[in-house]
């Protein structure tokens, strides 16, 4: 019996017996005084994968996006991301709040900015404007459908930035998915960018858990910053044990996730009720209902055919595969979504 489908996002997986295994064996200590050697080792695990110094772990990417935006920084400078990024439309407001920054955002195709259009942005050294200080980049875009930036885009945004004085932050939460769509390293990306953060808790099947790379001098300025959040914790490395496990064993199969998706995505293509599907890099799926279908009633009655999916805006419907989407759940929702009344 398959059951719930769950769609709404790759944050609702659950451990998989392995990692329940890694997370129950874990040797665990105060990590405040330093003293988790699980965390110790996630930490270090992430820093080396990625060609940094460092690295914090976190209970989860908007703490890791926060604490890198406050110690880049300062009360009246400005961030230059785009309108559909994660760090502005679903963090609470906490570049304003915890940093006490502006915000200046591009209105890019599909979330995937241009050096043209960071260039454009960055103020002129005029007191009358905020100091552009930051740069964020979202890879993979989550509002632009899983859509990614190959490492030469990175590259060439990165240019603009280092040229003109700034500091260049990766919000990673899904970088995996890129990486292995691109058949790219992780390691080529600690050049690129002053900080990084990466989810442990959405592709990667891990129940929680961001990390932040970068120097070892940014990183005890952000731990100093997480600890100010709130964030010191104790014996969490049953936690960071999910996390080495996913690292070890659960980044090649994104593959899997985004073939279903792609899948899922050929069928939604030849739907009457469907206006348009966005393109499908990733493994996240975006479409628009027509305007005679009632957006509320569809999410409904996928519902009451337990599948669960999740709204994006008038008339956009998300579905995102997973660790725990297989391949006979996929056949359900592309019958499911054939047989749409």
């Amino acid at each position: 019996m398959i059951g719930f489908i769950d769609l709404r996002s790759d944050t609702v997986t659950k451990p998989t017996s392995e990692m329940l295994e890694a997370m129950f064996n874990a040797e665990v200590g105060d990590d405040v005084f330093g003293e988790d050697p699980t965390i110790n080792a996630l930490e270090q695990k992430g820093a080396l994968l990625f060609e940094k110094e460092a690295g914090l772990f976190c209970p989860s990417g908007t703490m890791t996006n926060q604490v890198a935006i406050r110690v880049h920084v300062k009360p009246g400078d400005e961030v230059i991301c785009d309108q559909s990024s994660h760090i502005y439309n679903y963090e609470g407001g906490g570049i304003a709040a915890n940093a006490g920054a502006s915000v200046k955002v591009i209105h890019s195709n599909r979330g995937k900015m241009t050096p043209e259009d960071v260039l454009d942005c960055i103020n002129p050294d005029d007191y009358h404007c905020p100091v552009s200080r930051l740069v964020s980049l979202e890879n993979t875009s989550n509002k632009g459908g899983g859509s990614c930036y190959t490492l030469n885009e990175m590259l060439d945004i990165s240019k603009v930035v280092k040229d003109n004085g700034l500091a260049f932050h990766l919000d990673g939460a899904r970088i995996f998915n890129a990486l292995v769509e691109l058949e790219e390293e992780p390691s080529s990306l600690g050049k690129i960018f002053d900080s990084i953060s990466i989810c442990m808790s959405k592709g990667l099947g891990s129940p929680m858990g961001s990390l932040l790379l970068g120097s070892d001098a940014f990183i005890n300025e952000a731990r100093r910053v997480r600890k100010l959040m709130g964030g010191g914790m104790r014996q969490a490395g049953y936690m960071a044990a999910a996390g080495i496990y996913a690292l070890d064993n659960h980044i090649h199969r994104l593959k899997e996730d985004h073939r279903r998706a792609k899948e899922i995505a050929d069928v939604i293509m030849g739907l009457s009720y469907v206006e348009n599907l966005a393109p499908v890099d990733t493994n996240i799926v975006i479409f628009k209902l027509n305007s005679e279908v009632n957006a509320d009633a569809f999410l409904q009655y996928l519902e009451a055919k337990q599948i669960l999916a999740i709204s994006l805006g008038p008339q956009m419907v998300r579905m995102v595969t997973h660790l725990d989407i297989m391949d006979e759940m996929v056949h359900k929702i592309v019958e499911t979504l054939k047989n749409t009344p």
